[in-house]
């Protein structure tokens, strides 16, 4: 391959989804992020590690990373990765945590993928007519809809919000973050009345497109390992598995006990 198109690695791609997915509140323990913002999206309200070193401190950092959900009235989410450092899962189990959502990174070079298409609409930020459509994903909750609102503000690389349109009718969005070679995708959703007819392909090609556009070799994407339906379009793409997470959450914490990605 030329040079820094190199297939990334866990590490460059566990960076990427933080650019892509911003929160309001940042801290860094140790090797862990702590990152806060409305409780929606696991991904802004959870912490991981960026290293998989061994670490002695860690299970007083894992109180300390309580402490600061607690303090904002926030689930606990330790957000757990091939990066994680040696017995994080033992040491939350021990304090009660379980298991949750299950998600896959598909990635795949980008060239294979991209697809300019003459019905999608490409907008700078999420409009109604993105937001219709994506509210009728069923794992759209009130805070997650906020933190998306918020979310076009707060970015700091290139980013688009994609709209295909079939009769004058929004039909399927998408949402795609470019941050150098990597781009990733996010919010895919097609109308019900529009499902398996081939336009969450349409779109994701279309959000490729524009990517390549912004100078991005690589697609990627996190789609719950539960949803067959989501990973065979992946694959049918030609993306590929790269790595798997899983949330530790805490039964009592109700509310964390929701898919929130």
């Amino acid at each position: 391959m030329k040079p820094g198109v190199d297939q990334p690695d866990i590490a460059a791609l566990e960076h990427a989804c933080l650019t892509a997915v911003p929160a309001q509140r940042v801290a860094f323990d140790g090797s862990f992020v702590v990152r806060a913002f409305l409780g929606g999206t696991g991904r802004a309200n959870a912490a991981s590690s960026l290293s998989p070193e061994l670490d002695p401190e860690l299970a007083a950092r894992i109180v300390r990373i309580e402490r600061r959900y607690e303090a904002l009235g926030l689930p606990v989410r330790f957000r757990s990765t091939p990066l994680d450092p040696p017995g994080m899962a033992e040491l939350l189990r021990a304090r009660g945590y379980v298991m949750k959502d299950e998600t896959i990174i598909f990635l795949a070079p980008i060239q294979g993928i991209a697809r300019a298409d003459v019905a999608v609409r490409v907008l700078s930020a999420l409009d109604e007519d993105w937001m219709a459509v994506t509210a009728t994903a069923e794992h759209q909750v009130p805070a997650r809809r906020a933190e998306k609102e918020r979310a076009a503000d707060m970015m700091m690389v290139p980013a688009a919000w994609l709209v295909l349109y079939e009769d004058a009718k929004p039909m399927a969005c998408i949402s795609v973050v470019a941050d150098g070679a990597l781009a990733g995708f996010f919010d895919l959703a097609v109308v019900p009345e529009a499902r398996r007819q081939g336009l969450g392909s349409r779109i994701t090609r279309a959000a490729a497109q524009w990517a390549a556009e912004q100078g991005a070799n690589w697609l990627w994407a996190q789609v719950a390992s539960a949803n067959q339906a989501s990973c065979a379009a992946q694959q049918s793409l030609g993306m590929r598995e790269a790595y798997r997470y899983v949330y530790f959450v805490r039964p009592q914490d109700k509310v964390a006990l929701l898919h929130f990605g």
